[in-house]
């Protein structure tokens, strides 16, 4: 006689599952369950209720599906009882000997595709992929890390492909599901997730919810209605074709799994802000206008990778390899990286680009707070371009690297900054860009490059600085006869819940000083075209 798993499923994954609704759109912490709880067994749902589907895996990046998404996902079938090369298999062409059904429309190309015992597919859709929903026919869409993806795309792209065959699932209320699952979002470009507060449909899950209580009563009555099950059954899963449920749920509707001592855990380890909409989940009210008026995260913002080391290890991947800047398609790995800082003595800041033309593209961003200082901080750039095949940096500085040393021991920041590099074997050019210029001019030139009006345009690649994009977008104003300045009061007062350091305006004066140096001062090639070297 087999023995029988029994799974524990926390009182919001229990209301989310019993619900049922056509679209899902959980906001849940770290730890809340997400991939376990909600994700696998959407999937799981899907496979088993559309047999011969074609859904979607949707996620921001190839990398991102590769390395985080996917592998959670696979877990908690795992845990659901589903066994690779028994029940699906990926990345190829089920063989002959296990039996598969034929999916309702057979893809082309196994690459990305998890196919299922029952003919189902799942399409693994990196949005990082040019049109890479293109041509599809879905029946369904599941996408974890939602904050992360393209709202522009999934419209385009994504959303038109969920048509599916509707003469095959006709009675089926997840036929052009949708489940959108994340974390509170920070930025702008993942409130689009936010607005389907206003969309959801409380009534109708009330009415579910209803319904399946009067269903469970009457199936254990003396005497059960079979009937009246089967219509209230029908009636439920009518409802569900409508529905829309959204809902924000913290930590705390875990905390029998993950326990006050993690909760007390993340509120010393995390950042303070981090805390608050990764554990809590919490809102952040965005600014309307603020320093950087002309910044729009869905214009100058980007996701590029190289998925060839991640192609390479096709789905043997190790979980937490270090590939370093090796998944950076962005950078041009012959050349030089021009590099700025920001000084301060409990965050230090290294914002690192290089140049293309007409565009600024912001490669990485680093911090190191409190006993971590400079050297360290160098030390964490050294060690991510380890295999940078041009060891050399275009050092961009002001006047508060000089004759300052708040943040190291002796020398000041700019001696600090070369000897470190020297000692991983770096060469520093190094370029002066003068005194830090007036506020309102500076305003003025790095608006008027986001709006495309000067020489230069920055660009931020959005995976590799989440930090500095959220400190840019939280920047705000003061308004004297001079005109615009950048309101820094608030670098010198403790770090609080509501205002961690690294989403203040330390990291943002350090990318100032990378676009007006890089502006200025432009470089052309290696140790030419700027400066002297140390």
């Amino acid at each position: 006689m087999s023995e029988t798993k029994v799974t524990y499923l926390n009182r919001a994954q229990q209301e989310a599952l019993a619900i049922g609704a056509n679209v899902e759109i959980p906001i849940c912490s770290r730890r809340f369950g997400k991939s376990f709880g909600i994700v696998s067994r959407r999937i799981k749902r899907n496979v088993q209720f559309m047999p011969g589907s074609t859904g979607a895996f949707v996620a921001s990046s190839f990398k991102q599906a590769r390395t985080r998404t996917l592998p959670a996902a696979l877990s908690g079938l795992r845990e659901a009882g589903f066994i690779e090369g028994i029940h699906y298999v990926i990345g190829k062409r089920p063989p002959e000997k296990l039996g598969f059904a034929k999916p309702i429309i057979p893809v082309q190309n196994y690459e990305d595709v998890v196919t299922f015992y029952n003919g189902t597919q799942m399409i693994i859709i990196s949005q990082d992929v040019r049109m890479s929903s293109n041509s599809l026919t879905l029946d369904w869409i599941v996408a974890d890390e939602a904050k992360g993806l393209d709202y522009d795309k999934l419209k385009d792209e994504t959303f038109p492909a969920n048509g599916g065959t509707m003469r095959y699932f006709s009675d089926c209320p997840w036929h052009h599901s949708v489940l959108f699952v994340s974390d509170m979002p920070v930025l702008k470009s993942g409130r689009w997730l936010l607005n389907y507060r206003e969309k959801a449909t409380p009534e109708v899950n009330d009415a579910i919810a209803g319904l399946l209580q009067l269903r469970w009563t009457l199936a254990h009555a003396k005497t059960p209605d079979t009937a009246r099950i089967q219509s209230i059954e029908k009636t439920i899963n009518q409802l569900r074709r409508h529905a829309v449920f959204y809902r924000e749920w913290s930590i705390f509707e875990n905390i029998d799994v993950v326990g006050l001592q993690y909760v007390r855990q993340m509120k010393r380890d995390l950042p303070p802000l981090v805390f608050q909409t990764s554990i809590l989940s919490r809102r952040i009210e965005r600014l309307q206008d603020g320093f950087y008026s002309n910044f729009r995260d869905s214009l100058h913002t980007y996701i590029a990778n190289n998925n060839t080391p991640l192609q390479d290890a096709g789905y043997s991947l190790t979980p937490g390899t270090d590939y370093g800047c090796l998944l950076d398609g962005d950078l041009d790995l012959k050349a030089p990286i021009a590099i700025a800082f920001d000084y301060n003595a409990n965050i230090n800041w290294l914002v690192a680009g290089q140049r293309d033309g007409s565009i600024l593209r912001v490669l990485k961003s680093f911090y190191v707070k409190y006993t971590r200082k400079l050297r360290e901080l160098v030390d964490d750039f050294c060690q991510y371009y380890r295999a940078h095949l041009c060891k050399e940096v275009i050092f961009y500085y002001d006047s508060t690297a000089l004759g300052s040393n708040y943040a190291v021991a002796n020398d000041d920041f700019k001696a600090v900054i070369i000897e470190q590099f020297n000692k991983h074997g770096w060469i520093v050019t190094s370029q002066f860009i003068g005194k830090p210029m007036a506020h309102n001019l500076k305003h003025s030139m790095i608006n008027d490059g986001f709006r495309g009006g000067k020489d230069l345009m920055p660009m931020f690649n959005k995976e590799n600085n989440e930090a500095l994009l959220v400190a840019i977008s939280l920047a705000e104003v003061d308004i004297s006869p001079l005109g615009f300045h950048k309101q820094k009061g608030g670098e010198k007062l403790a770090e609080s819940e509501d205002d961690p350091l690294e989403f203040r305006t330390d990291g943002t004066d350090a990318f100032d000083t990378l676009y007006l140096g890089n502006l200025l001062f432009p470089y052309s090639s290696v140790g030419a075209g700027i400066g002297s070297s140390l």
